[in-house]
């Protein structure tokens, strides 16, 4: 409902007029309103004259504007704690800075949308308009979605590159970089690198990969990379080693898991020099020689984590270095170091032990009944004995020997790595990784990235752009609130709710003004590591 509202500014004596636009917030069970200025009253003659919030009529061509901020031309109260929130860790992590710089026309636009991504949990993109209506943020204005549409296409690589850059920069020096792929499944059949592959959570539809490098010590990401959906990890690792080259990053520290590890990306890591701690695979020759060598006597007490309840040793080995030197016409061979990071997990002996055991029985109950499986005819011959006779039948007997040395290596898991530490060390670096997979986590559930519905290539790649600016943001207060053991009282929602019922007021020619903020929210302001907005 719509009323013309008037109010008397103190210092001017200027008497505004507005129209007041009534209505309901179903989220917060309260009247609000939103007024829009019309222009200055006239006590003389009694009528309301148009003005651009300096006392100034609309159309005084004329006349030259003085410089200096303009001030708000509407009187406006909105929801501002949550977004205030997002503008000092902006700062504070100089992501907008760094966007300015690189998108300087519409990084406003980037910041209110990665804002809204956050707040609106898998909200789509339409909702904005309502989103803007009660909130305060960058961009001030709503975000239709044919300009998101235009927003996301504007986004350029050369742009992004640059954005990747400047945030590297700023982050720890010497960390590890967590790297890892996920896979996001897609609804449209236009976009190139939407394929078929080895989707991580066997969802049926084709699909695109993404790629992610994230701080470990940080807790950031500061770059990440799309791929087509049917190239495999271990295929990305040469690329991977490119871009960061490309982004002045070189000299870095990689922590990656086994799908990543061929010769190939372990010889092309060793030629750029780039250290690495890499999940192996326990049957893989040279790191089964090496276990083999102390296998006796690996469960000793002396060997044992009480921390991590596991037996752990590090053995240094040689990896057989090899470079193709085409401008040469040779290949180059060597010997590098090598750590080799061994583990014995007790509990996971037994259970795969079980598994294996039950296995066993199921594949013997189907030699003797005749009811064979094809799919299981290899292990068949390798783990049974099976003799026909017209007076005793079919008898299966079990290779014992066959068994045992299957069972040999239960419980075992390997890391290698080109950098020297211990084990322990080695496998809480190699634990941190999880941030990646938190991340992707993040990206697909909060950040509706699971499905994309997206009809083109520069869409997609200027949604994922911003997607990743939410990320940042995302990832530095799930640090912050790991930090403080906040998870103990607040869910990341349940941090948000409480920050976003801090109202802002904004009233012509004024400065902005914040409602009340309780010491509840002052400490989570602190804990968060940004200063309260200052109140009445």
């Amino acid at each position: 409902m719509a009323a013309i509202v008037y109010q008397t500014d103190k210092r001017s004596g200027i008497t505004y007029a507005y129209e007041s636009v009534s209505f309901w917030d179903k989220n917060k069970k309260q009247s609000r309103a939103k007024r829009k200025l019309i222009g200055r009253f006239d006590k003389e003659s009694g009528q309301i004259i148009p003005t651009d919030g300096r006392c100034k009529p609309k159309d005084d061509a004329t006349s030259t504007p003085k410089r200096g901020p303009v001030p708000t031309l509407e009187t406006a109260r909105c929801f501002y704690g949550a977004t205030y929130l997002f503008d000092a860790i902006g700062e504070k992590l100089g992501i907008a800075l760094d966007l300015k710089q690189c998108f300087p026309n519409t990084y406003k636009q980037i910041l209110s949308i990665a804002y809204y991504l956050i707040l609106e949990e898998n909200n789509p993109l339409f909702r904005f308009e309502k989103w803007n209506n009660l909130h305060k943020h960058p961009y001030g204005k709503d975000i239709s979605s044919q300009r998101s549409s235009e927003l996301f296409a504007s986004i350029s690589e050369e742009d992004k590159t640059t954005f990747f850059k400047l945030q590297g920069k700023r982050r720890i020096d010497k960390e590890f970089w967590a790297y890892d792929t996920t896979t996001i499944s897609s609804h449209s059949e236009l976009l190139r690198q939407v394929q078929y592959g080895k989707n991580k959570e066997n969802d049926p539809l084709p699909q695109f990969n993404l790629a992610l490098v994230f701080g470990e010590e940080s807790n950031l990401p500061f770059y990440y990379r799309k791929l087509a959906g049917n190239i495999p990890d271990s295929k990305t690792v040469k690329n991977l080693l490119f871009d960061l080259n490309v982004l002045g990053f070189s000299k870095t520290k990689l922590v990656m898991d086994r799908g990543f590890y061929s010769e190939e990306n372990i010889n092309g890591l060793l030629k750029e020099h780039v250290k690495f701690l890499m999940a192996a695979k326990i049957s893989l020759t040279f790191v089964r020689k090496e276990l083999d060598a102390i296998y006796d006597g690996f469960r000793s007490f002396e060997h044992f984590s009480e921390k991590y309840e596991l037996y752990a040793q590090t053995v240094q080995s040689e990896w057989q270095y090899t470079q193709a030197r085409p401008y040469k016409g040779d290949t180059l061979k060597d010997t590098k170091r090598m750590y080799i990071h061994l583990y014995y997990n007790l509990d996971k002996a037994t259970e795969d032990e079980k598994g294996f055991d039950r296995k066993l029985l199921a594949m013997r109950s189907e030699l003797k009944s005749g009811k064979r499986i094809p799919e299981h005819e290899k292990q068949y011959a390798k783990y049974f004995e099976v003799k026909t006779t017209p007076k005793r039948g079919t008898t299966v007997t079990v290779k014992e020997a066959a068994v045992k040395e299957a069972k040999r290596y239960y419980g075992f898991f390997a890391m290698i790595s080109n950098e020297k530490m211990d084990a322990i060390t080695a496998l809480e670096i190699y634990r941190n990784k999880d941030v990646v997979e938190k991340a992707f986590g993040n990206l697909k559930e909060r950040l509706n990235m699971r499905r994309t519905l997206v009809s083109s290539e520069q869409s997609l790649d200027g949604k994922l752009f911003i997607e990743f600016i939410a990320l940042i943001y995302l990832s530095y207060i799930k640090k912050q609130m790991q930090v403080h053991d906040l998870f103990k009282t607040y869910t990341l929602q349940g941090v948000f709710d409480k920050l976003d019922v801090i109202e802002c007021f904004e009233n012509p020619g004024q400065e902005l003004r914040v409602g009340e903020v309780l010491e509840k929210q002052k400490a989570l302001y602190a804990n968060l590591g940004v200063a309260p907005p200052a109140s009445l």
